[in-house]
């Protein structure tokens, strides 16, 4: 498996980019907000990739975070979305958008990504909201846990490989709080997502005591 490239930025195209690594260039599949968020062409990039085997075929997807790419996988395991919906979900929502429409139960957030309509979404959300507290706990602390074949720039003379971007991890830290305070993992993921939706830049503090009392006893 191919977990991780790290190279040059060669070319992108509408819907991938070719990375240059040691002389050998990788076609690379992104979203839309992946491909946003890329530099220039000529400079340094990384990305953890995600390899999609077919009969004919091999193609590689990338993403800025580990938690992009486990949703990636997880979507992939829902009936009617392949690699193209994928993509256009997270592209619309990021990877912490579709923890949040995820643990919210929020199916309609994730039917407005192109292609994918109500009763996909419905479907989505329904199969896969007990792995949202899970993927949401990933946080940055993986960064070093791929497990997979990393691929180095080959270049000292140009620019140094960026860091791949990371999770919020004040959102793994407040839920890891909420379970050690012994709510369960389902009540615990839909109150951080609430917290986040209603203020996106509270610390780990802050979004430990926005959460308290969204699963505070109403009345």
């Amino acid at each position: 498996m191919i977990g991780k490239i790290s190279g040059i930025l060669d070319y992108r195209a509408a819907d991938h980019v070719l990375i240059d690594v040691r002389g050998v260039g990788y076609v690379v599949y992104v979203s839309d907000r992946v491909m946003a968020g890329l530099p220039a062409n000529g400079n340094a990039v990384a990305l953890y990739t995600d390899l999609l085997v077919r009969e004919d075929n091999l193609q590689l997807f990338g993403f800025t975070t580990l938690v992009e790419k486990e949703w990636h996988r997880l979507l992939l395991s829902v009936q009617g979305i392949g690699a193209k919906a994928s993509l256009a979900i997270l592209g619309a929502l990021g990877a912490e958008g579709v923890s949040r429409a995820i643990a919210l139960g929020d199916w309609s957030s994730v039917a407005k990504a192109k292609g994918v309509g109500p009763k996909t979404g419905q479907r989505v959300v329904n199969e896969l909201k007990d792995k949202a507290p899970g993927v949401m706990a990933m946080g940055g602390s993986l960064a070093e846990a791929t497990g997979d074949a990393v691929l180095e720039p080959a270049a000292p003379s140009r620019p140094a490989t960026p860091r791949v971007a990371q999770g919020n991890p004040a959102q793994s830290e407040a839920l890891s709080a909420l379970g050690n305070l012994g709510y369960a993992p389902g009540d615990a993921a839909g109150a951080v997502a609430q917290a986040m939706d209603d203020t996106p830049d509270l610390d780990t503090s802050g979004l430990i005591r926005a959460a308290l009392k969204l699963l505070a006893p109403k009345g």
